[in-house]
């Protein structure tokens, strides 16, 4: 039967639910604004028909963002009273970075321009100054080399201050946490600042003594992951997850309401399919993906790897019409996406190599079949992602419903008592992450899980 495809097209509910994240306001991991997202997704799970839709809280490590500025130690007669300028400070130019601590530094400015750890390793003694890199990484890399890494790498160096610049333009500053799972709270302050703010600094103030200034406030917070269930009542089950929370400075459309609004799309779709699944699927919905895979890395410890079948995490979807199955080298995996994807003639695209970012990596780093499910784009990194521009108008609600129809169809698929799914070892995830070159980094920065 396709009724379920021309049902799924002409739905509203997922669109919806993406109008009622975004209109909540600040979805940061542990704010009030996060618990009723999540409170949301929960009824609208149980709206179209899973059963046993719930909140399961957890603790989480919170952090509320304060003005930040950047000075000039200065002598010029408009100079302040503590014998500063400021250079940058307010939302269009430079804001903290998650988790960074409240501290005010001070050093030599020095702009390492992308900031992958060959710029690092050929600068000169990096010990008390400002760091600035790029958010971006450059194409003769074969690898992104992500924030946090650049962030610890100025740590390691013995810098004092840590300064992200975007490479969209705009007046847009990047967002995104610092910190590990150990140590929640980073080392040095952090900021992001505009592309333009950053081309402004490196040219007039390169090499001048800057004083990076974070206001922000840490406190034990309340978090929470979203569960609910269709299908039989099997053992063994399959995981359709995305994660609710958002950082505080936009609306969080593309990253991640509309990851979340696919996958309450998908249980509608499911929920109506119920016959043509042999295998239960749990719906979850993360919080405190945006500060380290929090609330993915609690529920993914707790489960026995054996009875998941494999996990298929929405992240960063819809703004692209294409979508990407990242399969990380299952092969099971990338067939039923080849599948699916023929069998509706829809652009989607794979790729085999590790992805340790998003949900899904708690799992897989456990060795269970896991795909990283996102919109393809044509430029690399984030674009609109982690700035206030990521809000609702860059997306377009035939995507979701294209792309929910595919995902349910995958979901299926997977589910199919035929199809059978292979763990891989974590000692292969390891030497795979060795082979790509991302094992460096992911030491750097902690998230080494092997």
């Amino acid at each position: 039967m396709t009724d379920w495809i021309g049902d799924t097209f002409t739905s509203d509910v997922g669109w919806n639910h993406l109008e009622s994240l975004v209109d909540v306001g600040n979805r940061m991991a542990g704010s009030d604004g996060e618990r009723e997202a999540l409170e949301r997704t929960r009824d609208a799970l149980a709206d179209v028909g899973a059963r046993d839709a719930r909140v399961e809280p957890f603790d989480v490590q919170g952090w509320t963002r304060g003005d930040s500025a950047i000075r000039r130690v200065d002598v010029a007669d408009d100079a302040a009273d503590d014998g500063t300028t400021t250079v940058a400070s307010g939302a269009n130019q430079c804001i903290a970075l998650p988790r960074s601590p409240a501290a005010e530094a001070s050093g030599e400015l020095v702009d390492l321009g992308y900031g992958i750890p060959e710029d690092f390793e050929t600068a000169d003694d990096l010990d008390g100054a400002v760091v600035m890199a790029s958010s971006d990484t450059p194409d003769s890399l074969d690898r992104f080399v992500h924030r946090r890494e650049k962030y610890y790498h100025a740590v390691e160096a013995g810098a004092a201050a840590f300064v992200f610049a975007n490479h969209i333009e705009g007046t847009l500053p990047p967002t995104g946490s610092v910190g590990t799972a150990d140590a929640p709270i980073g080392e040095i302050p952090a900021v992001g600042v505009s592309k333009e703010t950053g081309a402004r600094l490196a040219r007039r103030y390169e090499g001048d003594d800057l004083i990076v200034d974070v206001d922000c406030t840490a406190a034990e917070a309340e978090s929470g992951t979203v569960v609910a269930e269709v299908g039989p009542a099997t053992d063994e089950y399959l995981i359709v997850s995305a994660h609710v929370d958002a950082h505080d400075i936009a609306e969080g459309a593309m990253d991640n309401g509309a990851g979340t609004a696919t996958v309450v799309e998908v249980a509608r779709a499911l929920a109506a399919r119920e016959g043509d699944l042999d295998t239960r699927v749990r719906f979850c919905a993360f919080g405190a993906e945006e500060v380290g895979l929090v609330g993915s890395s609690r529920f993914a410890a707790d489960v026995d790897p054996d009875r998941v079948k494999a996990v298929v995490n929405v992240d960063s979807n819809v703004f692209g019409r294409t979508l990407r199955f990242d399969h990380h080298g299952f092969d099971a995996l990338e067939s039923a996406a080849e599948r699916v994807g023929d069998r509706f003639d829809h652009p989607v695209s794979l790729g085999a190599e590790i992805v340790p970012h998003s949900d899904h990596w708690p799992f897989v780093a456990r060795g269970i079949p896991g795909y990283m499910v996102s919109g393809e784009t044509a430029d690399r990194g984030r674009g609109w992602g982690h700035t206030g521009a990521d809000t609702l108008d860059k997306l377009e609600s035939r995507n979701l419903r294209e792309q929910a129809i595919v995902v349910t169809e995958l979901v299926v698929e997977l589910a199919d008592g035929a199809v059978t799914t292979q763990r891989r070892d974590p000692e292969a995830i390891a030497a795979a992450l060795e082979a790509e070159g991302k094992a460096t980094g992911m030491k750097v920065t902690g998230d080494w899980p092997f």
